[in-house]
């Protein structure tokens, strides 16, 4: 157990990543990696690009601090870090230094140092160099190829190109593997992988000079370290051309989250994912990977589109859902996630025709299970469409008098695309100081999801009046549940943008927890600018 809360990521990151490990090599599940990559991974990255965001190693004041730092970072980033000392140091180097740090320290608390001296003693590397750019500073770094070819289409220049973002100015070292892809018979198959140490902004490859330029050249290949990836102009064609190529989890997961990274960064139009990535979801067995990327495109359709492409995208998507979802071996979990992705993006105007069949049971999908939770999730896609009232609402909770029947109630009638709705969720979340946390989140998730944007403007000025007030009133987990669940960040935007800038400003003394949540909305919104930009000014 740690000394002290600022190594908290001791327990936590190994935990993290000792439990993954064992997943990946003493169980069924050898593709926990993957997993991993796909969900906990996209978690740090996100944290990681906040403004709050923080050292693995964070220093600690107070229990504010504490609370906060159950993230992203000190799970998922700290995690990965872990993994990225394994593959420094040696994984036997990596294994005798545990065995002696927890006999050393058996029953008692420790500190980073207490860990770094072991491993350096096992591996003999300068871990303390190691530490303070991997644990002690904030922020992700960017990998990118930059190559050159000659006329043959073989190497003649490949360098690795190290980045960092504007105010987290940190280089780090890199131990990882670069992987060589050739498409034989339609499938990308891996011809080659070095492993190489990265460090500074350009590393050479002397070892690809000379060879034929791959059809696909994956940086981090493994998923060794933890950076974001960029492919090089050939491979992304590749990509794009070829989604759904690679034989093995997790290369194509790491290629798709470059891709998502991309789109997140304004590199690539929104649109241009949502076209990559839905030829990848059918027959797709993974199911975290299938939640994963099912979760991006909705993301990518409702908030990094251009608003002026925005309906047109979100309709094929709602349409591609269903008859992927239609064609779904019965019973699979991808059966399952594409009726509850479709049932996800409904607005009004959609053919609803699909979701009220399998609801009343008058065409039901074989396999699918319509029990009391697909209940919930198709009735409330129906209401954000429009044609399920309140009253639907109210006789569905009849039938379900359960404290989950209670929340998915509320988040079915706060779906509601009409004033009347959103004034109830607003009422029943915001104002009201005896509605259960777990309630006032699932009013929230009904509030946010609109296909008429227009119904929350009135509550944008609202939202920043009230902030304080809730602060001060609430528990920390209602307080905080409002402050995230309530911020409406379907309307992202500039002038949403310079709204909650201007209330950050204007309130420069205000509760650091609340200040920190309010400028995590702030970020997301500045992100999806971006995006919407970049999704503008792309072609089709």
């Amino acid at each position: 157990t740690m000394r002290w809360w600022n190594d908290l990521w001791l327990n936590e990151s190994f935990a993290e990543w000792a439990s993954t490990t064992c997943q990946a090599e003493a169980t069924e599940w050898a593709d926990a990696w993957t997993t991993f990559c796909t969900h906990e991974k996209a978690w740090a990255y996100r944290q990681d690009q906040l403004s709050s965001t923080h050292p693995i190693v964070a220093p600690i004041r107070d229990l504010a601090d504490v609370e906060v730092n159950f993230d992203g970072i000190t799970y998922a980033k700290g995690a990965s870090v872990l993994k990225q000392l394994v593959a420094y140091v040696g994984r036997e180097p990596f294994r005798d230094g545990l065995r002696a740090y927890f006999a050393k320290h058996a029953w008692g608390n420790t500190t980073l140092d207490d860990l770094l001296d072991e491993l350096e003693a096992t591996s003999g590397r300068d871990l303390r160099a190691w530490s303070k750019l991997w644990l002690e500073t904030a922020g992700v770094n960017t990998l990118r190829p930059l190559v050159e070819v000659d006329d043959r289409g073989h190497y003649v220049d490949a360098v690795i190109e190290q980045t960092f973002a504007e105010g987290f100015e940190t280089l780090r070292p890199h131990r990882l593997a670069v992987g060589l892809y050739d498409l034989v018979d339609g499938v990308l198959q891996r011809r080659e992988r070095i492993e190489v140490d990265v460090d500074g902004e350009h590393t050479p490859l002397p070892q690809l000079v000379g060879q034929r330029q791959p059809d696909l050249l994956l940086l981090n290949d493994d998923d060794l370290t933890y950076a974001k990836l960029r492919l090089d102009e050939r491979s992304l064609a590749t990509l794009l051309a070829h989604p759904t190529a690679f034989a093995d989890s997790l290369p194509a997961s790491l290629a798709l989250a470059s891709a998502w990274d991309m789109t997140r960064d304004g590199e690539m139009a929104a649109r241009s994912y949502v076209e990559l990535v839905l030829p990848v979801l059918d027959g797709l067995s993974d199911s975290v990977l299938l939640r994963a990327l099912i979760g991006q495109v909705s993301t990518a359709v409702l908030t990094y589109s251009s608003p002026e492409h925005r309906e047109t995208t979100r309709q094929q998507v709602v349409a591609h859902l269903a008859e992927l979802a239609r064609r779904a071996a019965p019973g699979s979990d991808a059966q399952l996630q594409l009726v509850t992705g479709h049932a996800g993006l409904l607005a009004p105007g959609d053919d609803t025709a699909f979701v009220a069949r399998l609801l009343d049971g008058s065409a039901p999908l074989e396999g699918l299970a319509v029990d009391t939770d697909m209940r919930w999730t198709l009735l409330t896609g129906l209401a954000a469409a429009g044609v399920a009232d309140a009253d639907a609402v109210a006789t569905e909770a009849q039938g379900d008098n359960t404290a989950t029947g209670r929340e998915r109630a509320a988040r079915a009638a706060a779906s509601i695309p009409t004033a009347e709705a959103k004034e109830a969720a607003w009422q029943a979340g915001v104002v009201a100081t005896d509605t259960p946390n777990s309630v006032v989140d699932a009013h929230a998730l009904g509030f946010g999801r609109t296909g008429d944007t227009a119904l929350l403007t009135p509550f944008v000025q609202r939202y920043h009046e009230v902030l304080e007030q809730v602060w001060a009133e609430r528990t920390h987990a209602i307080a905080e549940g409002i402050v995230i669940g309530f911020y409406p960040m379907a309307l992202a935007g500039p002038e949403l943008l310079a709204t909650t800038q201007a209330w950050l400003d204007e309130h420069p003394d205000a509760p650091a927890g609340l200040r920190r949540t309010v400028a995590e909305s702030r970020d997301a919104v500045a992100r999806a600018v971006a995006a919407q930009e970049r999704d503008a000014d792309s072609v089709g």
